[in-house]
């Protein structure tokens, strides 16, 4: 059974930081581009960055271009999502994704594999 786990939310003021972690297990996601989306009440579910498995190519969304850090350490089948500079308007549910391909893509029905979301709240 393949599983995705969110860590790492949590409640933080403006101008914080937060570092989101995705755990992958079940099987490896060796050559799998993995991502990271938002939603937030009301609204779909939208892209925030991606990283293919060499971590050589990474994507952002201009929301969070220059705050927001993706990264991933394929020995602990883990990726990262680093979050500088947090406003309100970052508060949403934050899901961890696999594709079943090295492409990146920006598109959350690219996407096979989804975790269950860790909750990110930033106060003004």
């Amino acid at each position: 059974q393949v599983q995705l786990v969110e860590s790492g939310g949590g409640l933080v003021q403006a101008g914080g930081s937060l570092r989101l972690s995705c755990t992958t297990s079940g099987r490896t996601f060796s050559g799998n581009a993995m991502g990271w989306f938002r939603r937030t009440p009301g609204k779909e579910r939208e892209f925030v960055a991606a990283i293919t498995w060499s971590a050589e190519g990474t994507r952002y969304a201009d929301s969070v271009k220059g705050r927001f850090t993706i990264s991933r350490d394929n020995a602990k089948n883990t990726v990262y999502l680093q979050m500088n500079s947090l406003k309100p308007e970052d508060t949403a549910v934050y899901y961890c994704a696999a594709r079943a391909s090295e492409v990146i893509e920006t598109a959350k029905y690219a996407y096979r594999y989804w975790g269950q979301g860790t909750q990110v709240t930033v106060s003004s």
